[in-house]
């Protein structure tokens, strides 16, 4: 099998459309953490059936977004794994990719803001719970920067880790940021 690619960098709006159903960002943020996983058990995660499940992976495949593993030892189950390290949406600013992206991140929104509400009050860990929301007057490259090094960081944190590598004591935390120009571009841009 071919080594796995450090990104899946995905620009088509059709793949990102196809992103952001709840079933398939379930399934894709188990895998890109490390995890292969078969088709049973993707529809188990996903709350669904296993044909329906099959469908959604047949179609992250058709995208370039997951793979299948090596066959088990029996053969009867083929699982799935991620193709890449990491997965990265880049869609273009105007109409069919803009309203992809929309899409997307109204699924990826919802699971967090689930993710804050099935934190139990007692959680040892409540302290590093955070969200921030903050407005940066960057130019053009200014923002670009910002938004590589932003993905620089979740890089150098992610390091590698996975469900089944990462050092003792170790909790999976979820991160979620977004960057976006608001108003009208300046005149001079």
């Amino acid at each position: 099998m071919a080594k796995q690619k450090p990104a899946v960098v995905i620009t088509d709006p059709q793949a990102i459309r196809a992103l952001a159903h709840p079933a398939r960002q379930r399934v894709i943020d188990e895998l890109y953490n490390g995890r292969v996983l078969t088709a049973t058990e993707c529809a188990e995660l996903a709350g669904l059936t296993p044909s329906a499940m099959s469908y959604h992976l047949r179609a992250l495949e058709k995208w370039g977004i997951i793979e299948r593993a090596e066959e088990s030892t029996d053969g009867r189950e083929r699982p799935w794994r991620a193709r890449a390290a990491s997965l990265r949406i880049d869609s273009d600013t105007g109409g069919a990719g803009r309203l992809a992206g929309h899409a997307i991140m109204r699924t990826a929104m919802t699971g967090v803001l689930e993710q804050f509400q099935e934190l139990p009050d007692d959680d040892l860990w409540d302290d590093v719970s955070t969200l921030s929301r903050s407005r940066l007057w960057l130019t053009h490259e200014e923002a670009i920067l910002f938004g590589k090094e932003l993905n620089d960081l979740v890089d150098r944190f992610k390091k590698k880790r996975t469900q089944s590598d990462h050092p003792a004591g170790a909790r999976q935390i979820s991160s979620l940021y977004a960057v976006v120009p608001i108003g009208k571009a300046p005149e001079d841009s």
